[in-house]
Parts: C-alpha cells; structure tokens; sequence
C-alpha cells in the first residue's frame, strides 16, 4: 500500500479521470457502461416544412422514411418524425430511455403532450420511457419528435456570434432504445466529485490529497464487469463526502435557471418553442426531485407558453403552488437596463407584475436582470415603486477594466432609493454545480466578512437548456462536506431572507452600474432605436389624449386592450439583445414588424381620440387648424400649415400646456424658407457620418470616429460651466461621449455580426445644438428636447370654429416638474394616472393646475395601488406637490 501512497498526484489524478472519462478508453472504462443493451426503434420516417407548425396539424401530415445518419434542413426549418418502437421484454426491470442525438433542438412528443426536450448541447440527450420496466406497462409506443433546424445557439456561420449560416443542414445521429444503468450513473458522479474536488482544493490543502487517495481507492475497488462492486465504491465516496464542515464555513444557495435570451441569435418564434423545451424538462427534473427550486423570470415567455402549449402551462401552474418553480423578475421581459425611457421601464414592471399576480396569485419581490448591458441609477426608485426590494444581476463582472468591488451590497439610486442588491460570485447565470464553480464562488465574494452567503444560478441558458439531473445528482452530494461550502437549494426568497437578516456591514453604492463592455449597443441598429424612441413617443399621445377624451366626452370608449396589446409589443422589441441592436436580422425584422404595428395602429389610435375629444372642430382640410400640445407647459413654435390647395405654409402659434389652440388666417412669409447653409443655423450634409462633435462654441467637426469611452443617454445632453453651457438635443440617438470641451454624438454604427447587414441604407433623424446662458435648468434644455421628441399634433378645422379658442388640462407652476404620463387607470375606468418626475435635481414644492372636474387626488405607487388613505386638497383645481431631487411620484385621480 505504501506504494500507492507515494505514486506522483499528476498520474493518481489521471487515473481517476480517464476512469469516468468520455473520450478515452470508453470500450474499458466506467464511462463506456453507462449504457447497456439497446435496440433500434422499429421506424423512423419524417416530413419537412419551412415554418413551425403545430403538434395537431403536424400528425396529420404524410411521412416518409428517414434513417440515422441523415441530415435535415435548411437552417430554421423544421422536421416532424414519427417513430415507432418497442421495448423487449427481456428488459423487464431495467430502466429504458429513448435515445435521441442530433445537433439540432428536439422536442419529445407522446400522446399529443410535450414531454421532453432533447439537446445535445445542453447535455440532453434521452427521454426516460419508465424507470423500472413492468409487464403491465405498454411495450409498443409511437412517439413523435419535433426537430429544430437550428442549434442552441443558432446557426452561426464560422462563429457562435456571426450571421447565421442560411443553409446549413443538421444531422441525427442515434435514434435508439437503451438500458441505462443508473448504478453507474451514480458513480460518474461520485467519481467526478472526488477528482475535482482533489484538482481544485490545490496541493496545499490536504483535503485535496485525501479526495484523491479516496478516488484511487474507488478505481481499485471498482471492477466495471462486476456490478456487486459497486456498492463498495459508493461507500467509499460516501464516507468521504460525509464528512462535515464547521459551522462558519460559507454557504451557497444553488437556484435553478434557464436563461432564455427572448431573441438574440435566432427569431422570437424560435424561442416560444426553447421555452417549452426547456420548461418541460425542468418539470420532468421537479417530478423526480421534489426539493429542486427553479426560477423563471420574463411574463412575455410565460404568456407564449400559456398560448401555444396549455398542457404544459397547467402543469407550470402546479408546480408553481408547490413552490417549484418560481416565478421572479417582475417585468414583462429582461429588458435593456439602459435604452428604455423611464416610464418604458415602469410599464415593464407594470404589465409583468399585473401578469404574475393574475395568474400566479403573487407579485415578484426580486428583479432579475442577470444579462443587460448595464443599469439606469433610476432603477432602484421605479423598483421600489413597483414592490420590488432586491435585485440580481450578474454582467458587471464582465467589467474590461474596473473590477466591480461588491458581491452583496445596498444599491442606492440617485433618489435615494435604497435596494438589496446581489451579483453571484461565480461570475456565471449558467453554472453547472461542479466543484469549481462552488469553490469559484467562494474564492471571488468580494464581501468576505460582510455575508456568509451567496447564490450560484444553475443550468445551461442563453439559448436555455436548463437544469439537468448530473447538476441535482452534484448538488445532493455536497450539501455539507469539508473542505466546500455548504451548499443548499433555496428559493430567492430564503436566501434574500437571509442576507435581510443582518445588513449592518454592507456597504452601499450610489449611482449608475455602468458596465465597461458593449457600449456599441448605444447605436448599433439603428432602425431599431429610432423606432423605440417613435412609439414611446405615439404610445404616450394616445393616451394623453385618451384620458382627456374619457373625461370629457362620454360617448368615448379609452382603448385599454389595444393599448395593452402595443404596449406589450414595445415592451419585447425593449429585451436586451433586440433594443440594443446585437441580433441578428431576421430579428430586427421582427421588430420593425412590431414597430410598425405599434405606429400604424397608435396614429390610428390617437386620430379617433383628437376626433372625439374636438368633436366637430375636427376636418379633413381647412383654412384652420386645431394644434394639439400634449407636454405640460406652453409651447410657442412655428409649424408647418397645409392650405386647401393643398401646399402648406408656416405659422406661429401658441399652445398652453396639455391642450389645444386653434388657429386662423396664419401669417404666411412671402417666400418659402428653404435652409441649406451653415449660417442659417442647419447643415444638410451627404457623407457617411458615423458621429459628430460639438465643441464648447458650437463649431461643428463631421469625424469618422473618435476614441472617446461612450456612455448612453436619451434625448440630451449638456455640458456647460457657470453662466455658459452648449446641448445637444436629438430625436433617436443614444450614444454619447465627451472629452473636455468636445461632446459626441454617435449617428451610426454598423457591425457585422451577428447581422452583416447592420444599418445599411438609409437613414432620417434630428439632432440640434443649442448653446445656452445659465444653467441647463435655467435654460429649460429638458423641455426643449422634449419638444423635438413630442412635435405638436395637427388638426384641420372647422371654418367656424374662433381663432381665439385654446383649453389647457393640465399645467405645472415649476419647470423642473415633468409632467410624463397620463393614462386611464389599471381596472378603473373613473380614474387617470398622473406620473410626474423632478428633473432638475431639486427640492421642489409646487402645484398641479387641472380644468378637469377631479373629485378625489391620492398618491399611488407605480402599480397604481393609493399610497395611505389621505387624499390631498384640491383648492381651486390645484393640487399642491412636493418633490425630493429626482423623485418620480404618481397621483391617482379620481372623477
């Protein structure tokens, strides 16, 4: 025995891994018996189709024969096989799968019920028939498998993230019954433990060196023909892995995770059926694992799931009572953390919280954004507002030069919003439960002292896949063994619990979590961001305009459910690889399918409101005209006229805020004012600009690029010192960068990939500069770029209508108030929504002036539930409001 004691550790690992290894020595190793017996299946035939089609049409189709080793495609098609087999007899008490390789997505179908998906890439690659084979059970089967003609991560052509290879072909290569020895199963597991524990505790743990004598002990023992040795070898493992830790060590909280990118390198029909795949797999886990924990975030998923597969859905609803699978998140998708407008991420948390609680029974207490490409500082307060007190993300450890320095910390918004906060140590949302990525965990806590807890994320994602059942089989055997942290199965709410217990050595950070990676996706696709800024804007006409029509006209019917309906459309075109333009392209085709629903119906939408809410004023063609204001302060502009002749000429008109003016007989210049030139004050130029900077005077410089670190903005920016300042004002950009006296604006960037065709075309926006006295805020530079953003709606009217007419709804006595939203309440037809924000940075009180006959005015939170039971005074229809610096609030008013 003293030999084996001194053999070299480098050799003694070896033998332990080659022994449970799947490339070498398969025909002699443990490996290699992992199957027994197979059979083929009786037959294989199929039917190709270019779309996805539905399991119900599917089985009526004609089949032809297909054999393994055959090929299916091309890429994004789909190929239906019905298969017929039959388990021997013989095999009465084994435990029989249903062998299913290939290098495409496969969903198992049986008795038209989705019952497991098949990835190789996610390590799944059988459908257990039974466990434990009985005369009575049925021998005879057809099943029908489902064959994505993509891989888990789509078809990229010489790379994961490059353009998808349009035909490519995908191959099946095994299709057969087999015995599948679970004793060896358990084994391999037993096996990989001991040798990872004994390669990553290192040289200098003695831990380290007893896993390893441990694991040569077990290939001793362990004879691979001999099944009765078996027992002896999992003894050995046992008593080794049994061994327990002291009561300090850390513990880890292992969380099951699919994370399924809701469009990213394949479309979003695509990922309605990864959903499914993957979803029912973890089901399939849950019924054999009863403490296995899974969470699900993204209600837009779940509704897909709900639609097209009911079945499934039902038994998602089951489990989610058991308290399985979980739901969290809050928002309607994983959205970018940047790109959406604030009030886009408040409907975010809006629509996906109403889903939760309408069909789960429970709103989400954590928000859980593992992949976005950084996160707004207003953040914390809209999650406050929405019933959310904790936040997990991961991506921040992707960092290129700043280490992120905390693992658990407050995150403190610029409002003074305070959230939990947790990134997982392990620097992954798709671990695998191994004994590195528990090791990892502990090793890269930056908060060591502070907390003895993290979580690890479990389960392949990005593509999905999920959780599998080696992870579970990891998890069981190193629940407590010393020389590992502790581990458990938690939900997000036993372990956030926990960290709440005792926060006094946390620290907190302040302000934005700006992400040191992929600042390209501020303008990459830029079609795309465009059209986000667009239908935010038309969204929010509609239902200004709505609610004034609502109040004041009877007859009028505000379009909740259509609204709902875009809402939710933009809502998905805001997930965190469509918005910021790192797709493919039959995505970005999708979106702006969306987009333009969004626009056509929304204009549609917003001209039947304006029809309503004028009433008779409102004509096809006029010598006058109706002009709408739907910002919360007066506006005095030139606009452009249409005449009955149908030419148009400018006019100068003033519009009080939230109303209408109408206007006549408008002065016409006495020749068209047709600006070409730099000194008029615009520039038409025809190159290929990719960005333009702006020095502190206001010169203009056209530059290929510049090296300056980009960072993410929306309608504006400034830079200004005491009593000076230039902004730069636009209508769809968002990728901004200064450097000293030089503020850029990024227009266009094309990559290519993962869509080669990547802004290629042509292109409209606005930009202006506007150099200013005094501050931003004494220049009302926000309202000026709102303005660019919300041009003033144009009605023709009607010749009798008085020059003079005007109506204001609304007004603020304080410029730095915004008045953001209204809207018809959620459930309340008797009731607006008023959302207003403080955007100057100061404290501010201040009153809100209405014409409209408010009965009752309460603060609400973000999900439009009243905050106390106090209404606040109306004296002659003003509301008095106080704001902290960059404090959003909500009012609720009632008529």
């Amino acid at each position: 025995m003293a030999s084996l004691v001194l053999k070299n550790r480098r050799a003694t690992l070896e033998r332990a891994e080659k022994f449970v290894s799947a490339e070498y020595f398969t025909d002699i190793n443990l490996r290699g018996r992992l199957f027994g017996a197979c059979c083929p299946v009786e037959s294989l035939s199929y039917f190709l189709a270019p779309s996805r089609i539905l399991y119900e049409k599917a089985v009526t189709r004609e089949f032809i024969p297909a054999k393994v080793g055959d090929s299916f495609g091309p890429t994004w098609w789909t190929a239906w096989f019905r298969v017929m087999l039959t388990i021997p007899k013989a095999w009465k008490g084994e435990e029989v799968h249903f062998v299913w390789e290939s290098d495409g997505e496969a969903m198992v179908w049986r008795n038209g019920i989705p019952v497991q998906g098949l990835t190789k890439e996610g390590e799944k690659i059988s459908y257990v028939l039974t466990e434990k084979l009985t005369d009575e059970e049925p021998h005879s089967l057809e099943l029908y498998v489902e064959l994505a003609c993509n891989g888990l991560f789509g078809a990229g052509k010489g790379s994961m993230i490059s353009a998808p290879d349009p035909n490519r072909n995908f191959t099946l290569y095994r299709a057969e019954l087999v015995v599948f020895n679970r004793d060896v199963h358990e084994l391999l597991i037993d096996f990989e433990i001991l040798s990872d524990i004994a390669k990553h505790l290192g040289i200098e743990n003695q831990r380290s060196y007893q896993a390893l004598y441990t694991a040569n002990k077990m290939v001793n023992a362990c004879d691979v023909e001999d099944r009765s040795t078996f027992a002896e070898v999992h003894r050995l493992a046992s008593d080794f892995l049994q061994q327990e830790n002291g009561k300090s060590q850390h513990t880890v909280h292992a969380m099951g995770y699919c994370h399924i990118d809701t469009a990213w390198l394949w479309p979003y029909e695509e990922t309605i059926r990864k959903c499914a795949r993957s979803w029912v797999s973890t089901l399939r886990l849950m019924e054999k694992n009863p403490n296995f924990i899974f969470t699900c975030s993204q209600a837009q998923q779940l509704e897909w799931v709900k639609n097209c597969y009911p079945d499934l859905y039902t038994q998602i609803k089951e489990f989610a009572e058991k308290g399985q699978f979980v739901m969290v998140g809050g928002t309607w998708v994983e959205m970018d953390g940047n790109l959406p407008s604030g009030e886009s991420m408040v409907r975010q948390f809006l629509q996906g919280q109403r889903f939760f609680q309408q069909e789960f029974g429970k709103h989400c207490c954590e928000f859980w954004l593992p992949d976005t490409f950084g996160y707004s500082a207003q953040l914390p307060q809209i999650m406050q507002g929405c019933g959310i007190t904790r936040f997990l993300t991961q991506k921040l450890s992707w960092n290129l030069v700043n280490e992120f320095p905390h693992n658990t910390f407050f995150w403190e918004g610029i409002d003074g919003s305070r959230v939990l906060t947790h990134f997982p140590p392990g620097n992954s949302y798709a671990m695998k439960c191994q004994v590195e990525d528990l090791l990892n965990t502990v090793k890269n806590n930056k908060d060591k002292g502070r907390v003895n807890d993290s979580a690890i994320l479990f389960g392949f994602g990005d593509g999905g896949g999920g959780p599998t059942q080696d992870m579970l089989d990891r998890l069981q055997r190193v629940e407590n063994t010393d020389g590992l942290p502790r581990v458990k199965q938690s939900s997000p709410e036993t372990f956030f619990s926990i960290l709440e217990a005792d926060t006094t050595m946390l620290c907190t950070w302040v302000g934005e979590l700006f992400l040191e990676l992929h600042n390209g996706s501020y303008t990459s696709q830029a079609k795309i961001k465009k059209s986000n800024r667009k239908c935010e804007c038309i969204l929010r006409s509609v239902e200004v305009v709505s609610s004034l029509a609502s109040v004041q006209k009877d007859t009028f019917e505000y379009p909740s459910c259509q609204l709902q309906h875009l809402w939710r459309l933009l809502l998905l075109n805001q997930f965190h690889d469509v918005l910021p333009g790192t797709c493919i392209q039959s995505v970005v085709e999708d979106a702006i399918k969306f987009y333009e629903e969004i626009q056509s119906n929304g204009n549609e939408l917003l001209k039947e409101a304006i029809q309503c809410l004028l009433g008779g004023s409102v004509q096809e063609t006029g010598k006058n005209i109706n002009v709408l204001n739907t910002l919360s302060w007066e506006r005095t502009e030139v606009i452009s006229m249409p005449r009955l002749e149908g030419d148009e000429v400018l006019a100068l008109v003033k519009v009080p805020s939230v109303g209408f003016a109408t206007v006549t007989n408008p002065l016409v210049p006495p020749h068209p004012v047709i600006v070409t030139s730099q000194g008029d004050g615009s520039v038409l130029m025809e190159n290929g600009i990719l960005k333009v900077a702006f020095d502190s005077l206001g010169r203009i410089t056209s530059l290929s690029h510049l090296l300056y670190k980009r960072v993410w903005g929306h309608k504006w920016a400034d830079l200004s010192e005491h009593g000076f300042g230039v902004a730069l004002l636009n209508d769809c950009k968002y990728g901004y960068s200064v450097h000293r006296n030089i503020m850029t604006l990024s227009l266009l960037r094309a990559p290519k990939a993962p869509d080669a065709t990547a802004d290629m075309g042509h292109h409209q926006f606005t930009y202006a500069i506007m150099p200013h006295a005094g501050s931003f805020q004494e220049a009302n530079v926000i309202q000026f770029a709102y303005n660019i953003n919300y041009p003033l709606h144009i009605v023709p009217a009607e010749p009798s209508v008085s020059a003079s007419s005007s109506w204001s709804a609304f007004s603020i006595q304080s410029p730095a108030v915004i008045l953001e939203t209204i809207k018809q309440a959620e459930d309340r037809k008797n009731a607006l929504v008023i959302r207003l924000y403080e955007s100057h940075g100061s404290t501010v009180v201040t009153w809100l002036h209405t014409s409209l006959p408010v009965k009752q005015a309460v603060w609400s939170d973000l999900l439009e539930q009243p905050i106390g039971t106090k209404p606040l005074s109306i004296i002659d229809s003003q509301i008095q409001l106080s704001f902290t610096p960059f404090q959003i609030r909500s009012l609720l008013l009632t008529f």
